[in-house]
């Protein structure tokens, strides 16, 4: 059986009909695959991509493989480069140590923000260039969105011409969002709700992580209460919510406002929080004064937009099936 073939009976085997473009993205897949090309898959939220990424990657006959999510990886290259800073080849031995003789890696949700990750990604591309890496990756931003802030985005130029070598550009278009599609929860993620009004239990609680004091309006077992201001209007971090995700199973955020009103800053704070909820798959539960339409309604100008498009998907997952 040939790969495309593969790749078909491995899709067709999950129960999901697919649409037309998604068949033309597996067919163009299989291709790359074949060839150990690298594939860089990008389009709007809810098409698919990361469903057929994880097909390419789980039916490539290849025996060393990693698949990451991009802040979970960050966080741990960060937290290997620390432990040798300024020792030489401190990047490629921090590679080394994480992907061993992986011959592929996939990374789910590729999106860049920091102007800090952005250089550490160009030293990454380059060492996988250099080990004949096969990457996959998904992202809701052609190669040339990346690092959209126009303040930052010259920084990355050469990790875009890096991305373009190693990978082929995949466009995954349609007109569904199937993450709207309606049915019964799949996730613990998808169990959350939006509330109108909630008392945090007890009193605040200052937490630690990895040396830095967060604050909390209440602890109760694995649940955990946050005020929006205090999670995503003060400089905290993706490595955080990390550390946290993996203490607390059931998040509930208060005061959480029509993002339009609140800084870049924290809005954008606000996406990764999603996004790593949803991928250690925590309850989340939004407390606010407005409906969920409004939380995320508005207009968002920049490269802010497919972020809180993607965000604003994964929320309406709580709120149609919460």
């Amino acid at each position: 059986m040939d790969l495309h073939a593969r790749l078909l009976d491995r899709v067709s085997g999950t129960g999901y009909e697919l649409d037309d473009a998604q068949l033309a993205a597996v067919a163009r897949l299989a291709e790359l695959g074949q060839r150990r090309r690298g594939v860089y898959l990008h389009g709007p939220v809810g098409r698919g991509k990361s469903f057929l990424a994880d097909a390419l990657f789980d039916v490539l006959p290849v025996r060393t493989k990693r698949r990451v999510h991009f802040h979970a990886f960050f966080q741990e290259l960060h937290e290997r480069i620390s432990q040798r800073l300024h020792r030489r080849g401190a990047v490629a031995k921090a590679v080394r140590e994480l992907l061993g003789r992986a011959e592929v890696l996939a990374f789910d949700e590729f999106h860049l923000h920091d102007v800090g990750d952005a250089m550490l990604m160009t030293r990454l591309l380059e060492e996988l260039r250099q080990r004949e890496v096969m990457i996959i990756a998904t992202s809701n931003y052609p190669p040339d969105g990346l690092l959209p802030d126009p303040l930052y985005h010259h920084l990355f130029l050469p990790g875009i011409a890096l991305v373009e070598q190693l990978m082929d550009t995949v466009e995954l278009t349609g007109d569904v969002d199937y993450r709207l599609v309606r049915g019964r929860a799949r996730s613990r993620f998808e169990t959350g709700e939006v509330r109108a009004h909630a008392e945090a239990p007890g009193e605040p609680v200052v937490l630690d992580v990895g040396g830095r004091a967060i604050t909390a309006l209440g602890v109760a077992g694995g649940q955990v209460w946050f005020d929006f201001g205090d999670l995503c209007a003060t400089p905290t971090s993706t490595r955080d919510y990390l550390a946290l995700a993996g203490r607390f199973r059931d998040w509930v955020i208060m005061n959480v406002p029509r993002l339009r009103t609140a800084d870049r800053e924290a809005r954008q704070r606000f996406a990764n929080v999603v996004d790593v909820l949803v991928d250690a798959d925590v309850r989340l539960t939004l407390v606010s004064d407005h409906p969920l339409r409004e939380i995320i309604g508005g207009e968002i100008v920049g490269g802010e937009l497919r972020d809180l498009a993607r965000t604003a998907s994964r929320l309406e997952l709580i709120n149609t099936t919460g």
